[in-house]
This record gives structure tokens, sequence and C-alpha cells, in this order.
């Protein structure tokens, strides 16, 4: 047995019970093959794969709290801190009834790789809680993000741990949690991202992940002599990720014909309407139904199907493994030529590989969706410098650094005769910056 597949299987006997957290490893680790055997002798008596496999640290928590009614609440809280050989750890918080260490683990995974790709000074992290931000009261979110930083901000800081906002996270709940750290430590600093930008926030870091995923799907069309003013895109999700790859991709002359939630999807020939979906979600935080309502052109449709919709670009903007191989194979034969994902690892391994095999041109999350840390990390740096830059110029940053994402890729595959294989390409030049900090660093 190789050292790739020992590695592996010695985890698989570990953390068996831990499907999200095997399924991103023996997805990079099968695809870095070809950096790994180029330098399997110092790999191997470093114990590099095991190390990197291996987070620094799970830290988790009680996290109790008192509802509107009275009662007491009892949610668990996570923080995984995974890597911090080119920086502190950096990631989102995620609320999501579905959070448990094994999709905390996968997360921090893949932050490491994806943070090493935006080229900024970033290691990998993640965290949150079980705790269910719907249908719960501002004084209930308020309640709950007290409790859970009243024991995280012994963990965190500007230069040890900063996390941000994920799934269930906004702006709300970062200013609850921010409000907490200052309060406990009194001390005002850029511990957390994504903050308002009345103390310490960042133009562009709503709009981050979409718009950024927007300009890497551009680079690999310019790439390709095309473009994508003039395509019909089909976006999963509705929440931020997808407004906003939507409003770029329509500001790049591209139409949207779709957008979901967990209930099912819509449908519009005619084209999203950005401005009522912005409405229906950001201002009403109402289900797509409303959106139908309002919306003579469009059609909804319960559950899945989004990606059974004829398109030339799909942009899965949801959660984990929401792609699956019949929804490939709907893609493909519907003539669909380009994917790239907006979410953490939407595609499972099977869809992802079918993808591949039939030509369709596929740009993994951990750079697709590296919009949003690598816009984090700009606020980091505007807060140490204690400086703001406009709209424009972060935007421009943000661009440069999608476009140079795309092109360090593109030389990794080059390097490695990898073709078009963007998901090797993506992993070896995340996990190569990575491994060479640690080389640096001896045994640590």
């Amino acid at each position: 047995m190789d050292y790739i597949n020992r590695v592996y299987e010695n985890l698989k006997q570990k953390y068996g019970y831990e499907p999200e957290f095997l399924q991103a490893v023996q997805e990079v680790l099968e695809s870095i093959r070809p950096a790994v055997m180029a330098n399997l002798e110092v790999y191997e008596k470093n114990k590099i794969l095991e190390r990197l496999t291996t987070p620094d640290r799970i830290i988790s928590f009680r996290v109790p709290w008192v509802n509107d009614k009275g009662e007491v609440e009892v949610n668990m809280g996570y923080r995984v801190q995974w890597s911090s050989a080119i920086g502190p750890y950096k990631g989102g918080l995620r609320l999501h009834p579905s959070v448990n260490q094994s999709i905390l683990k996968f997360l921090g995974f893949e932050q490491t790789f994806k943070n090493s790709l935006t080229g900024l000074p970033m290691g990998g992290g993640k965290g949150g809680s079980d705790f269910d931000p719907k249908g719960k009261s501002d004084r209930e979110i308020m309640a709950f993000c007290q409790s859970f930083m009243t024991e995280l901000y012994k963990y965190i800081g500007p230069n040890e741990d900063v996390p941000a906002g994920d799934i269930g996270v906004g702006g709300r709940e970062i200013g609850y949690l921010y409000g907490q750290y200052k309060r406990i430590t009194g001390r005002f600093e850029g511990v957390l991202t994504g903050k308002g930008l009345t103390y310490g926030g960042s133009l562009v870091r709503t709009e981050a992940t979409g718009y950024g995923l927007l300009y890497i799907t551009e680079a690999l069309l310019n790439h390709h002599k095309d473009s994508i003013k003039g395509k019909t895109v089909v976006i999963s999700g509705a929440g931020n990720v997808a407004i906003y790859a939507c409003e770029k991709a329509q500001q790049l002359g591209a139409k949207v014909i779709s957008v979901s939630d967990s209930n099912g999807y819509i449908y519009d020939k005619d084209g999203i309407d950005l401005a009522l979906l912005k409405e229906v979600k950001e201002v009403k935080r109402a289900r797509l139904t409303e959106y139908k309502k309002a919306r003579p052109s469009a059609e909804y449709h319960e559950g899945k199907g989004v990606f059974k919709l004829k398109c030339d670009v799909a942009l899965p903007c949801a959660t984990q493994n929401e792609l699956d191989i019949n929804d490939a194979k709907a893609l493909v034969a519907n003539g669909c030529k380009v994917v790239c994902e907006g979410a953490n690892m939407p595609t499972t391994l099977e869809a992802t590989t079918y993808l591949k095999t039939n030509g369709v041109l596929f740009i993994p999350g951990k750079a697709a969706n590296a919009g949003g840390v690598a816009t984090s990390g700009l606020e980091m740096c505007q807060n140490s410098i204690r400086l703001s830059w406009t709209f424009a110029e972060v935007d421009a940053k943000l661009k440069d650094i999608m476009e140079n994402i795309y092109s360090n890729m593109l030389r990794t595959c080059e390097k490695y005769n990898l073709g078009e294989d963007y998901v090797a390409g993506a992993n070896i030049c995340g996990f190569e910056k990575v491994v060479n900090a640690m080389i640096s660093h001896g045994i640590c």
C-alpha cells in the first residue's frame, strides 16, 4: 500500500463516523498524488500528510441561552483550528442544525487550501454550532451569540484566529458576537470579519463570494476564447452567495434563470428579477414562493430539480453534496459546458468525476468561492492599518485575486501535465504553499 492510501486508510479506521471529512480528504489526497510522488521521500519522512490531515486542535463547548419564553436551551459550539502554517486561523462560523464535528473538520481542512490559494497570509479554520437561527427573535439570536462568544473569545484574536460569517451568520450575528468580544476583553480590534461598516468592516464583503465566483468563471471562459456574456446560467441557493453571483452574472451580460432554497426552486424564463429576489430573501427573509407570487414569468417547483434546467453554466451555491450524479448527467445531457462551485464541496465525488470525464470545465469551491475569504483578508489588512478602501478599490483587488487563483491553477496543471483538471490544480497549488511552510517550521 502506497503512502497516500496508507494515510487515508488510517483515517478511515479512526473517523469512519465522519463521512463529510473523509470525502474531503479522499478528494484532496487523490488529486495531489502527482505532487506527493514528486517529493515522496521528503513528505513521507516528515509525515506531511499525517500532519496535514490532523487539525492543530478542536475546541468544543456547551452554549446555554434563554429563549423568549424564559426557558433555558443548550447547544454545542465548536471551533476547528486546522492549520496556522501560513497565517492566523481564518474561517467562518456556521449556525445550522446540521453542524457537527465531521462537517466542521471537512470545512476547516478545505479552508486551509482555499486560504492558501488567495495568496494572503491566512491559515485555515472553521467553527459554529447546531443552533438554528431560523424563526428566532433578535433577542434570542443575541442571547445565543453572547453565550457562544463568552466561551469562544478565549481562543481567538487578530493574530491567532479570525472567524467570519457562514451559513446562518450574517451582519446581525457578527455584530452581536463582536459586541460581546469587545465587552469581555475591552479591546476594539480586528478579531472578526464581515463586520458592519461603522465598526471596521469592509466594502464588497457582502458581495465578495458571489462576485469572486463570477470573476473566476469569466477568467476560465476568457482563457477558452469565450465569455459569460449571453450565456444562460443556473444558480442554486438563494442566500448571500447566490444573490450576488446572480447580480454579477447579470452585470456581465449573462441570463440567470434559477435560484433555489431548501424547499424548492424558481425557474424564471425571462431571467431572475434581482430586485425582487433581494426583497424576498434579504428584506422579508421569506421563502421563494413569495417570489413566484410577485412574478408572472416565474415557475416554482417543490424539491430538487434546479440542475435539470437547460443551461450553459451551472453555479451550485447552496450547500455540500447538493449536485449528485443524476444532476451531473442532466447537465451534460442539456449541454452545460461550465460548472464552478460557489458553495463548499457542493458536488459529490461521483458527479465531479462524471462532469470532468464528459468535458465539462469544472472549478472546485476552494478556488471558485475563495472571494469571500479573500475579501475577509482584505478587511484584516484595513483593520491592521486603520484605513478603509473604497468599493472600487476592494472590488479591483478581489478581481485580481480571483484571476491570479485561476492563473496559478493553470500553471500548476501545466507543471504536472494535468490537462484541464482544475480540481487537482487547485489542490496542489494550495497544498504546496502550506507544505513548504510546514517544512520550514520543522516538526511542530
